[in-house]
């Protein structure tokens, strides 16, 4: 069944036979928030005209919160946007934004997709995580380092609409949401979560 035709994340989730499970899996990390970010984030909050489509969301809110992380991993780590991803069967799924490994190859080769990164589109939670979960596949599949299917590293995942931020973890068999809410009011909080998983990222890449 095409990804779009499912309606709820058990759908997605039984379709390949993954449990779900909510924890408390981020752990909180020193991010620094440079006051200049702060003040661009209040200022679109306040001034700018964000709420009006889902390209503005992702473009005054998401990527320049999550570019801001990156800049402390892009070392190691490449920040993509709208690159697709191969989804099986001559179907491609494409992310709003993904985390990959740095290529030695140079910055236009996607290699080793890590977290998937998702904008709430129709004001739905439940729609952006059965994209994100597709999207987590299908960087799984990116990653399979066998023909043996159960031999993977994990994928992240972040769904957003801007200002309310989700996490989760898609292993081998199971799929965790992270219980807390975080919110872009909270830069000290969001920033240490989108940290985190960065650097949950960067070392599932390196078990690849």
């Amino acid at each position: 069944m095409p990804y779009t035709n499912y309606k709820r994340v058990d759908e997605v989730l039984r379709e390949f036979d993954i449990s779900y499970s909510e924890q408390n899996f981020i752990q909180m990390m020193e991010i620094p928030v440079f006051e200049y970010f702060e003040a661009e984030i209040k200022l679109t909050l306040s001034e700018s005209v964000y709420k009006n489509s889902e390209s503005a969301l992702c473009e005054s809110l998401i990527y320049p919160t999550l570019r801001e992380v990156w800049k402390l991993y892009k070392k190691d780590l490449l920040l993509w946007s709208h690159q697709p991803l191969n989804y099986g069967d001559n179907r491609f799924v494409v992310p709003d934004y993904l985390i990959a490994k740095r290529s030695p190859m140079g910055n236009i080769f996607l290699e080793k997709p890590s977290l998937i990164i998702i904008g709430v589109k129709h004001e739905s939670f439940e729609e952006a995580w059965i994209d994100c979960i597709s999207n987590m596949m299908a960087a799984r599949r990116a990653n399979q380092m066998s023909k043996n299917e159960a031999n993977f590293a994990p994928i992240f995942g972040i769904v957003s609409n801007g200002v309310i931020w989700e996490f989760a973890i898609l292993d081998t068999n199971y799929f965790v949401k992270e219980i807390t809410i975080y919110t872009i009011q909270n830069l000290k909080l969001l920033f240490a979560a989108i940290g985190y998983m960065f650097e949950q990222a960067k070392l599932a890449i390196a078990t690849l």
